[in-house]
């Protein structure tokens, strides 16, 4: 082979070797294990992060005998992690396999411990977050969580519950506090949990820093309060507030939607008009069928009062054109009578 062809061999196995170890590292930093890698030699940190990242594709494939050998091997070569003065890494490694076997409510408990013993300078204090979010989103999928020992049911309550306290734990300022609280709110409001999912949207739209999840909350907002109008039948709060309560505006549909609209030059995009004009249909035809009501039991006088103030309150709406046919079949009406 030429020479330069070798060289290329050379360079070519320098950057692939290079690249796995990079995201190798990425890894381990990401399960917040930065700690553990400093305490080893630096001759062993390569066989090290190799370890630690097999042991976490053998938890997370559920290999789970596969995993407690290596976790006790990792013991064995690696004894400067395991502290006599702390049995922390007993309880990750506990944790960890109550994960593998899928026994998630006890793993997330675990997990939780070491959160709560060694808190943020625990060595395992970003891996337990993140297992514990990973957790969570299995519940709030649907994963099924054991009930007194015996019967299965979604876990979407213990999903949230976790999500929640993950939230708390870290606020809203940490981008895993962002992700839970939204996770939280997405599933309340996928299963139609409106008010929930309301009250998440609010708190995300009030605390976080970042404009777009702020700005995307506010929209969730005004949706959950218009997917909760059941119909003319029912009450308008969600769409405008309740009619004797003023401040109650500020928590309905329209208010979150005008809102959006002042505060981010391209609402176009989302079609906040065409949400202010179905607003307005909604409210101009609950009180068209007021109007009804009345002229169903013969009360014209007290329908056309009705009509009247669709008319009025709502000029450009469908509403508005049947009022007005209203009004003029029922001036004839009148002048038959006479």
């Amino acid at each position: 082979m030429p020479k330069y062809g070798i060289r290329v061999v050379i360079v070519l196995a320098v950057m692939l070797l290079l690249s796995a170890y990079s995201a190798v590292l990425a890894e381990i930093r990401h399960l917040g294990q930065a700690r553990d890698f400093k305490s080893v030699s630096q001759q062993s940190q390569d066989k090290y992060l190799l370890t630690v990242a097999r042991i976490k594709r053998l938890v997370d494939t559920g290999q789970c005998g596969a995993a407690l050998q290596a976790f006790n091997q990792l013991k064995t070569d690696f004894p400067e992690i395991a502290r006599p003065d702390s049995n922390d890494l007993d309880i990750f490694i506990e944790a960890e396999m109550l994960r593998c076997r899928g026994k998630f409510a006890k793993a997330a408990r675990c997990y939780r411990r070491l959160l709560e013993e060694f808190g943020p300078e625990g060595k395992f204090y970003e891996a337990a977050l993140d297992r514990r979010f990973r957790i969570a989103t299995a519940f709030l999928a649907g994963e099924k969580k054991r009930v007194l020992g015996v019967f299965k049911m979604k876990g979407y309550a213990e999903g949230a519950r976790i999500m929640e306290g993950i939230g708390y734990r870290v606020g809203l300022d940490d981008p895993i506090g962002i992700k839970a609280t939204v996770a939280v709110a997405e599933s309340y409001q996928e299963r139609k949990k409106f008010d929930e999912a309301y009250h998440n949207w609010s708190l995300i739209q009030e605390q976080c820093k970042t404009d777009q999840v702020a700005k995307d909350a506010l929209l969730a907002m005004a949706r959950c309060k218009l997917a909760k109008y059941r119909g003319p039948e029912y009450d308008t709060s969600d769409l405008t507030g309740r009619p004797l309560n003023p401040e109650s505006y500020y928590n309905s549909a329209k208010s979150c939607y005008e809102k959006f609209k002042s505060r981010y030059p391209k609402a176009e995009e989302h079609e906040i008009d065409d949400k202010l004009k179905l607003i307005n249909e909604q409210l101009a035809f609950k009180q068209f069928k007021v109007g009804q009501y009345y002229q169903k039991r013969g009360n014209e006088l007290s329908a056309n009062l009705y009509y009247d103030m669709v008319i009025r309150d709502w000029p450009q709406t469908d509403a508005a054109k049947m009022a007005k046919e209203m009004l003029i079949k029922n001036s004839g009406s009148e002048e038959k009578k006479k």
